[in-house]
Order: C-alpha cells, then sequence, then structure tokens
C-alpha cells in the first residue's frame, strides 16, 4: 500500500505541470511508465545517499557538520505556502509555483552530478570502495535528470553543470568535504521527496 501511495503521488507531483503551469510554455509530459520509473528513482535517491553514508565516503568522520553549496533556492521555492499546512516545512507567503519547485530540484541534480563527477575524477585519490559506492548514486541522478525532467522545452537545468572546483591537493581533507557534501544532499533530499508529496497532496490549490 505504501509503495501504491508513493507511486501515485510522484505520478501527480509529474504529472501536475503538463495541464497547470503559469507560464504557459510547454513542458513534457509523463507517461505510467515514466511515472513509476521516477518514483521508485526519487525514493531510491534518498535510501542510496542514506547507505552512502554509513559506509566509505564518511567512514571514521567523526565530524556531524554539513555542507550545502548549491547554489539553488530548493527550500524557499517548495515551502508550503503560509497557513497552507500545520507541517514542520518552511513556509512563505506567497503563492507556490510548481514550476519554480521543479526548476529548483533539478538544479540540485544539477550540481550533485557535478560534485560526485568531479571528486571521481580526482587523479588517484579515492579509494576503490568510494568509487563503487558513489557510480550507482551518480547514475540515478543522471537518471533522474534525463528521465524525469519536466522543465518547459526552453528551459535547462545546465547551470550547475560546470566543474565544481571545491577539492584540495589532499585525499583526507577531500574525503572528509565529501562527507559534509554528502551529507547535505541526504537533507537535500529528504526535502526533495517532502516537496512532492506536497505538490500531489494538492493543498498549494485551496
Amino acid at each position: 500500500m505504501a509503495h501504491f501511495h508513493l507511486y501515485f503521488s510522484c505520478c501527480l507531483a509529474l504529472m501536475a505541470l503538463t495541464w497547470r503551469t503559469s507560464t504557459g510554455l510547454p513542458v513534457r509530459t509523463a507517461s505510467a511508465d515514466q511515472c513509476a520509473q521516477c518514483s521508485l528513482l526519487f525514493r531510491h535517491l534518498l535510501v542510496n545517499i542514506t547507505e552512502l553514508l554509513k559506509n566509505a565516503i564518511c567512514y571514521a568522520m567523526t565530524s556531524d557538520k554539513i555542507l550545502i553549496e548549491s547554489k539553488s533556492d530548493t527550500v524557499l521555492a517548495c515551502a508550503p505556502t503560509l497557513n497552507q499546512t500545520s507541517t514542520c516545512m518552511a513556509q512563505k507567503n506567497t503563492a507556490f509555483s510548481e514550476t519554480e519547485c521543479y526548476r529548483n530540484i533539478m538544479k540540485d541534480l544539477a550540481h550533485y552530478d557535478a560534485v560526485i563527477q568531479s571528486y571521481l575524477n580526482l587523479p588517484n585519490r579515492r579509494s576503490q570502495d568510494e568509487i563503487t559506492l558513489l557510480r550507482p548514486t551518480l547514475g540515478i541522478i543522471q537518471s533522474l535528470r534525463q528521465n524525469c525532467s519536466l522543465m518547459p522545452n526552453e528551459q535547462t537545468d545546465s547551470s550547475e553543470q560546470d566543474d565544481v572546483d571545491l577539492w584540495e591537493d589532499n585525499s583526507y581533507e577531500d574525503r572528509k568535504k565529501m562527507c559534509k557534501l554528502m551529507k547535505g544532499f541526504r537533507i537535500r533530499a529528504i526535502t526533495i521527496n517532502r516537496a512532492l508529496g506536497y505538490i500531489s497532496s494538492g493543498d498549494h490549490m485551496k
């Protein structure tokens, strides 16, 4: 039952832009198969990142610090409108825009795509365990960007695709920073899944 609810909610969220958009720009449509795939991918992304943090990336790291360097405004853009919900999510007093929320979600995915690729491309400074664990995460992100972006066709989410200059010439410090970034990514993935649930609930239309 839980799997059906997640599938149905994500389908509603992904298909919303095919018939509700304030811009009037054409959007990509979502088939039933695409909805099913994207529902699983968004859920699997959060599970994957959670497992990732338990293994090589944060192994022996004692700091609880997190780091979020994405330039997106996902937290604000996907926040419920003020007084429309009693949950603990951040609220705002401006009208909720599904288009803006999705645009920022895709911007986040583009950012973490670039972060992980740049880390994997560091010369001879990652363990094989790190590479093995990060490649599936990267694959999920790229599948989401390729198959689940319903942004208007005139728009792109490539603003974060440029190479990310985050790393030092020190494998331990780089792994420590990557651990903090992945902790931040997990928090952002939770926000994204909650945002999709909010959209699918229809509360923003009341």
